[in-house]
């Protein structure tokens, strides 16, 4: 009976000092904060006023466009960023729980340097990411983003991700913006497929779909193992018993472990703004290149030097694919010919005919332009799109070596991909640095929730300061190395497993109530994003 007095006695212990982390004095933000705070304040006029500078210096070239399409691009825009102020809310709140609960920094510090750190990472993305996710839409709604089904397609998008973000939020789940937004993706291509049947229209690229699906579905076994891997490694070789206690009030962590648990929440935070930050990075861009491609179609900063290049190496490739085209090719539209390649995945005779001839015609006309900024409002768009389909066919090409190229050709043909992707896979610097203000304020207006869900609910007893190491390491590998590669990964997922994980390891033991939570969201994430997405494109694509 005294046994179970004492343990009874110790859970209301771990429970008061929960209790006691996020309030009180803790809840206040102190003077280092005020100061993070009102620097990041100024950080944000000053970022906002450069992003708003810049987009209106770049509508400026915009000429004969109707009030409408303003108003348009307006609503999509504030949609976009309204989703990454929203996953904020979820994914960067994830990096700072493991420094609050064990008292590392105080809360409203953390998120100041968290978001901070966001910031850079977003400003230092490569892009990579950004168009991995847009080429899992349909390729005939890319090419039509302007329109209405285009604007379906961002609008329903963006508003089912945003819709299952808040609910899970609400309720407290780290579920993943991630994975919400690569189920509203799915839901559109299925709709797409579903609604135009008889034309033949393409719906999900599941090829593609199944490789980040794999980065999504192996990051929290990789941050669960690994986290606690390296927790019983660390008792192994660190034979520090301070380090696998429960913070004592206050009191913060020895300095070495503090410094190295403040290391791996910068690096945590600086990989998921370089990462998830890209996401609507490349919502965005499909919104600017739809309403005003004359500014943003292709990439105003190639150079006539570079164009030059660019023509060069368009004359060599041409060569270099003649010598696989079949004699007995024919085709009318060498676009709609290439088109149906990226939709089918079906290579034939005429693909190559098709694409040589595209790679032809662009080279020509840049020829003629000089410089990709003087191309003609009428036709910029349609350059864009003939420049978008031979990249994305040159992609497929050589994930499915069909056909092989000799390693002479390959690289031939590498360099001129590098050169059309640089033509069109751009992201302005207004955009990085709005994305990365809407990220920094979802984290400082509702990173509480989620914050309280990792530190508290996941394990039974207190987060000591070895397990938010392990987590935060293992988090800011898995995430860095998911970014290197191009592929989208969770925050949520990686270090909320993680914790998980380190619980295990610790034998601390799990409260089965909060995991029970957590994989239902995980779970019901896909289908429930993929519906709301679904439905959504089908009620967009009725309107106006």
């Amino acid at each position: 009976m005294a046994t179970q007095l004492d343990a009874i006695d110790r859970h209301e212990e771990v429970e008061l000092k929960r209790s006691h982390v996020l309030e009180g004095k803790m809840a206040k933000p102190t003077a280092p904060a005020k100061i993070g705070m009102a620097i990041f304040g100024v950080a944000l006029v000053v970022g906002l006023v450069y992003a708003a500078t810049h987009l209106l210096g770049d509508l400026a070239q915009v000429h004969n466009t109707g009030a409408l399409t303003f108003v348009l691009l307006g609503i999509a825009l504030a949609t976009a960023l309204a989703f990454e102020f929203v996953n904020g809310f979820h994914d960067t709140a994830n990096a700072v729980a493991t420094v609050i609960y064990t008292h590392t920094l105080e809360p409203h510090v953390a998120v100041v340097w968290s978001g901070m750190w966001n910031f850079l990472g977003v400003l230092a993305s490569s892009g990579a990411v950004a168009f991995g996710i847009v080429s899992l839409l349909p390729v005939e709604l890319i090419l039509q983003v302007g329109g209405r089904a285009g604007f379906a397609m961002v609008f329903a998008l963006l508003v089912a991700a945003i819709i299952w973000n808040l609910g899970t939020w609400w309720l407290g789940l780290p579920a993943s913006s991630s994975h919400t937004l690569i189920g509203s993706i799915i839901g559109v291509g299925i709709a797409n497929q579903l609604m135009s049947v008889k034309t033949g229209t393409s719906g999900v690229d599941w090829g593609q779909a199944t490789n980040i699906g794999k980065s999504l579905l192996l990051s929290p076994l990789v941050g669960f193992i690994c986290a606690g891997l390296l927790l019983v490694i660390c008792k192994k070789v660190i034979p520090n018993k301070e380090l696998y206690k429960a913070p004592v009030g206050d009191t913060p962590p020895p300095f070495w472990i503090r410094v190295l648990l403040l290391i791996t929440c910068t690096g945590v935070s600086f990989f998921h703004g370089s990462n998830d930050g890209q996401k609507g990075m490349g919502l965005i861009m499909l919104i600017l290149i739809g309403t005003v491609p004359t500014a943003y179609a292709v990439n105003h900063a190639v150079n006539a030097t570079q164009t030059e290049d660019f023509v060069a190496v368009s004359t060599q490739t041409a060569g270099v694919l003649d010598h696989y085209v079949s004699p007995s090719a024919v085709i009318s539209d060498p676009r709609e010919e290439v088109t149906d390649y990226i939709r089918t995945k079906q290579f034939t005779p005429n693909t190559m005919l098709a694409l040589r001839e595209l790679i032809n015609g662009i080279g020509t006309e840049m020829a003629q332009y000089h410089e990709l900024k003087a191309v003609p409002q009428d036709k910029v768009r349609n350059f864009r799109n003939d420049m978008y389909v031979v990249s994305e066919a040159l992609r497929l090409m050589k994930k499915n070596n069909t056909p092989q190229f000799s390693a002479a050709d390959s690289s031939i043909i590498a360099n001129y991909k590098k050169h059309i992707d640089n033509a069109t896979k751009f992201i302005p610097t207004w955009v990085k640095v709005a994305v990365a203000l809407a990220l920094g304020m979802g984290t400082m207006i509702g990173w509480k929730r989620i914050v309280v869900t990792v530190g508290e609910k996941i394990g039974k007893d207190h987060l000591t300061y070895a397990q938010g190491a392990a987590a935060e390491i293992t988090a800011m590998a898995t995430i860095g190395a998911a970014d290197w590669f191009g592929l989208p990964v969770s925050t949520t997922h990686v270090l909320s497993s993680g914790v998980a994980g380190t619980m295990m390891a610790n034998h601390s033991g799990l409260q089965m109530s909060t995991v029970r939570n957590l994989a239902l969201a995980w779970v019901l994430t896909l289908p429930a994003s993929i519906t709301l997405a679904a439905t959504l494109f089908w009620l967009f694509s009725k309107i106006g």
